[in-house]
């Protein structure tokens, strides 16, 4: 793979980006600490199209910018930026966690932007045992000191079974990198103080901003052992959106690594659908 290009935001931070393929323009949104890397299992399975990711700021290979610059509000106009620097009028969209909720923002403020959208493990409630769980490693460098140790670590995930050992390691180096102190993580630490802040702020309804995609072609991909999405919320999503491609991939919880076939099969049928 290519060496990540940059682009520079309207406030001046240096934001890492891949663009690949032409075609249906396909913008890839990763989780709350991942990276453009989350979607390399992904991409060798896709149709022909534009596969087009980013590093949120503060991520990755993009500037870091500080705490107060890390929301979902911010990312969503890095998002736009972006589609703008490329010269891209209308894409599909695919978030993961943190992503499908930038996702949902663009499609309720920016519907002219955004073609259609795929949520991964992510909805307009969010449980807060996963939220916890989250808070318990974000911002923080593992206690592993090789990646072979950490994905040891990773492989005792709770909800996941059937996994190659390799894709425990391969995940590991995603989310470290090896230095003579042990593994860092490979984003600004102070993304915890972000996350802290709405953690112990007051509960956003986000349900009006799951309403305001009505219209708009969207798709749910579940782990069916997810404790950040659960039954029950992807239930009430599917009541309220009937039209909506739906699948749960068994033994996973939060987050589905999107290569697993249920997966693909919607991905493939939904982008063929917006083609």
């Amino acid at each position: 793979m290519t060496d990540a290009s940059h682009f520079t935001a309207p406030d001046g931070a240096r934001l890492a980006y891949r663009d690949e393929g032409e075609g249906l323009a396909l913008l890839c949104l990763a989780g709350l600490t991942r990276s453009m890397a989350d979607f390399d299992y992904l991409r060798p399975h896709l149709p022909p199209l534009r596969l087009i990711r980013m590093d949120y700021r503060g991520r990755g290979a993009s500037d870091w910018t500080g705490a107060a610059t890390y929301t979902v509000e911010q990312e969503g106009k890095d998002a736009l930026a972006l589609l703008d620097h490329l010269g891209i009028e209308r894409a599909a969209i695919l978030g993961t966690s943190r992503g499908g909720l930038i996702g949902m923002v663009l499609g309720a403020v920016a519907r002219g932007r955004v073609l259609g959208l795929i949520l991964n493990d992510v909805g307009p409630e969010i449980a807060r045992d996963g939220l916890t769980r989250i808070f318990d490693h974000v911002g923080r460098n593992p206690a592993a000191r090789t990646h072979e140790d950490f994905a040891r670590y990773l492989s005792q995930t709770p909800g996941f079974a059937n996994v190659p050992t390799t894709r425990w390691l391969d995940e590991a180096r995603k989310l470290s990198v090896e230095s003579p102190d042990g593994l860092r993580i490979p984003y600004d630490p102070t993304l915890r103080d972000s996350f802290l802040a709405a953690f112990d702020g007051p509960p956003v309804d986000l349900w009006p901003l799951f309403d305001a995609l009505a219209g708009l072609p969207i798709a749910l991909i579940r782990g069916a052992n997810s404790d950040l999405l659960t039954a029950a919320t992807a239930d009430k999503m599917r009541a309220r959106r009937p039209d909506m491609a739906f699948v749960e991939v068994p033994d996973r919880a939060h987050i589905p690594f999107l290569d697993e076939p249920p997966a693909l099969d919607l991905i493939r049928t939904f982008l063929g659908g917006l083609a």
